[in-house]
């Protein structure tokens, strides 16, 4: 066997098929035409290479139409492998399983108490994945990789989980290696909304835009950004913490220490109390949107206040980031203009006119999957390709010598 070096034929081919896997892999399916326009290889090349891999069984290729017109649509293969995608909420656990085609073929949730350890929302994790798995009649040696949210900040490095006032009994635990080691099999972790941001960019309202926020308001206020197609975490992994910009320094104390952070007026353990005496102290954000969307003075009050506070911390993101496209998650985002006109409102008043022209503000489309299916996203974009391409490319390397 010859020996495969840098620049040579052999390598320039497969190299070639990395780009076309990954193409696939990371939008699910591509026409050729598509394939070659983001690859920058010629439609011969494309249609060679999907030739091949359709022989070698690593993609599907099945008749479709664009633009009036006939073509070929080329996804992975069914039969490649399953990912998986567990969140982990304030109140909820979801799990989700999926193909590489990006197929969802089972996906659940259940309540979860926020004072569980994390022994014990992993042991549920657990036995939910064992489940879906088994509902999608396939096994767990099918398994590529698991993608896993948690509603805090992550160490990029370590995986470790730093403080968080929303899941108390998970600080300073490792969810990432507790997870591999239960399920035997590698898990990628990230903060609910950086894979909120990936879920939208790869599923949802995001797709086709390179620069974008995905704004998370919850028990906390987060936000996932994306820059020039890819997910911005920082070196620490803290990049997106909107929710601690400074709005008035004589404000409420924060939970990070600060006074007034954007957090403490718009996050719902804020924002609730201001309704209780008029709506009862068992308000949720999911029934004060609901209240509002039906005309209640108090609760249109509160869902517009917040949505110019949470304006005032997008308009600063619009001055440092520039984003073409602002989506808002949650049960907020329900409110639809009720909450996005007052956002609007506050990022033209407050910054600069030329970024603030090109924004877009809109709901994201995903809702409550948003995060779910953001974790299955981070399987597809982490696991790489060689395990994909086994036994493809000699036969391709040989036709051509």
């Amino acid at each position: 066997m010859g020996v495969e070096t840098p620049g040579s034929q052999s390598s320039l081919h497969r190299a070639n098929l990395e780009r076309v896997v990954r193409a696939v892999r990371m939008a699910g399916s591509l026409t050729q035409a598509e394939i070659a326009r983001t690859t920058g290889l010629s439609a011969a090349t494309v249609s060679n290479i999907v030739r091949e891999l359709k022989e070698g069984g690593t993609v599907e290729v099945t008749p479709t139409s664009a633009g009036g017109r006939r073509a070929r649509s080329v996804s992975l293969s069914g039969d490649a492998g399953l990912v998986v995608g567990v969140d982990f909420g304030h109140t909820h656990l979801r799990v989700a399983v999926g193909n590489l085609a990006h197929q969802v073929l089972a996906e659940e949730s259940e309540p979860l108490d926020v004072d569980a350890s994390a022994a014990q929302g992993l042991d549920r994790a657990e036995r939910l994945v064992s489940r879906l798995i088994a509902d999608t009649g396939s096994s767990a040696d099918k398994v590529i990789g698991v993608g896993l949210g948690v509603p805090g900040p992550i160490d990029v490095g370590s995986g470790v989980l730093g403080s968080t006032a929303i899941l108390p009994g998970w600080a300073g635990t490792n969810p990432r290696d507790e997870l591999a080691s239960r399920l035997g099999v590698p898990v990628h972790v990230d903060n609910d909304a950086n894979l909120g941001a990936l879920g939208e960019l790869v599923w949802g309202a995001g797709r086709g835009v390179a620069d974008l926020a995905y704004i998370k308001v919850a028990s906390g206020v987060g936000a996932g950004l994306v820059i020039s197609g890819q997910i911005y975490r920082g070196p620490g992994g803290t990049a997106g913490e909107i929710g601690h910009i400074t709005l008035d320094e004589s404000g409420p104390v924060c939970r990070c220490g600060n006074r007034g952070c954007l957090e403490t007026f718009t996050a719902a353990r804020y924002v609730l109390p201001l309704l209780h005496s008029s709506h009862g102290t068992d308000l949720t954000v999911e029934r004060m949107v609901r209240l509002a969307s039906e005309g209640d003075p108090g609760c249109r009050r509160v869902v517009a206040d917040v949505g110019r506070h949470i304006g005032s911390g997008v308009a600063n993101l619009c001055n440092l980031l520039n984003p073409s496209r602002v989506l808002l998650g949650g049960h907020l985002a329900e409110a639809g203009d009720l909450v996005l006109n007052p956002i609007r409102e506050s990022v033209a008043r407050y910054a600069i006119p030329s970024a603030a022209g090109q924004l877009s503000v809109m709901p994201g489309a995903l809702g409550g999957r948003a995060e779910v299916l953001g974790a299955l996203a981070l399987v597809l974009s982490e696991m790489g390709d060689a395990p994909l391409l086994d036994g493809v490319g000699a036969a391709g390397v040989a036709a051509q010598g």
